[in-house]
């Protein structure tokens, strides 16, 4: 039942974050910019607190990765404030002001008044805008922050300790479950990142987004090698980031998307039977979320999870490249002629 209801709750987060990105007014902008605050934060964090400070010992280096882990609601504060076009110290102000909070309140506070943020920047003159700003926006995005922060703790966090529970109770469900969701999620506009990161995934469910993620990498340099979407340019980029390739798999959802949830299902069977960790949330990306696995395992035992991880990938993408060979598919090519032809305007 446990497992059901994390599921569902999971599938709605999903829809509703996918419904924002495409729906809100530059919604898609602004899920950029709450991944690149997870990276901005976390990752650091992931790298030199649990790596540097924890796995090597070196004190100073566990500073750098707490204070950047403690700056999740200012970077994406400001970053979501960036990205919807205030300008740089108008958005750093509303970032700073949310010290202290957590990326999604941050995220959510910053979203909201940026909008008010552009209004008084274009309204007023320059000069009071920027009084007007420490006046109102400074304290409103704080106060907004503070009052999404238990509502956020109530849903999502919720959400991600019920799928921290479930992996425990079955691991190997939630290891298909979440590797395949997962995965497809780091194909599509929600950045699997930002999706790990706001539910506060930790132990095992994080350490098969990571490794999951990092064996998706492989898949799709095979899937796309083999059936051709694109140059060899197109196969390297979407084995490293597969967001940089957002309008190919936007065009063939259906084969890259199967694909990358039977292979990340596959990885999370994996990866649940290695009994693996990861306790640093957001960390589902493949370089990085594998570095950081590191810090919380015998590295022995990431090492041989990985390898196998990666043979799986590749082995997943050789066979939807067979399921898939006759299915009819749009190139980058065909979709480079599209773009490039003149629209016909009507007399």
């Amino acid at each position: 039942m446990e497992i059901l209801k994390g599921t569902v709750l999971l599938l709605l987060v999903l829809a509703f974050f996918t419904l924002f990105s495409y729906k809100a007014p530059k919604g898609m902008k602004a899920m950029g910019a709450l991944a690149n605050a997870a990276v901005a934060a976390f990752l650091v964090e992931a790298f030199q607190l649990y790596v540097g400070g924890d796995l090597l010992g070196i004190e100073f280096l566990g500073e750098v990765g707490t204070a950047a882990g403690g700056m999740g609601g200012v970077a994406a504060a400001a970053l979501v404030a960036l990205a919807l076009g205030v300008s740089p110290v108008y958005a750093l102000l509303l970032g700073v002001s949310c010290a202290g909070m957590g990326l999604l309140p941050g995220f959510i506070a910053g979203y909201l008044v940026a909008f008010l943020v552009k209004i008084i920047e274009k309204k007023l003159p320059a000069g009071l805008d920027l009084i007007v700003t420490i006046l109102v926006a400074a304290p409103l995005v704080r106060l907004i922050a503070k009052y999404m922060s238990p509502v956020v703790d109530a849903t999502l966090l919720n959400i991600g300790g019920i799928i921290s529970e479930t992996a425990n109770s079955n691991p190997i469900l939630m290891g298909i479950i979440l590797g395949g969701v997962i995965t497809v999620v780091a194909t599509a506009p929600l950045s699997s990142m930002a999706l790990t990161a706001m539910l506060g995934l930790t132990g095992l469910p994080m350490a098969i987004g990571a490794l999951a993620v990092f064996g998706s990498s492989f898949m799709n340099y095979v899937l796309f090698d083999r059936l051709k979407f694109g140059n060899r340019r197109t196969t390297i980029s979407v084995a490293i980031e597969p967001l940089t390739q957002a309008n190919i798999i936007s065009a063939n959802p259906i084969p890259i998307y199967v694909t990358n949830f039977i292979g990340g299902a596959a990885a999370g069977i994996v990866v649940a039977l290695a009994g693996l960790i990861n306790n640093a949330p957001g960390t589902a990306t493949p370089i990085a979320g594998l570095a950081v696995m590191y810090g919380f395992n015998d590295p022995l035992k990431v090492t041989v999870t990985a390898l196998i991880c990666a043979a799986v990938g590749a082995l997943s993408g050789f066979l939807g490249s067979i399921i898939f060979k006759n299915f009819k598919i749009r190139t980058l090519a065909e979709l480079t002629k599209e773009e490039s032809q003149p629209v016909q305007e009507v007399a």
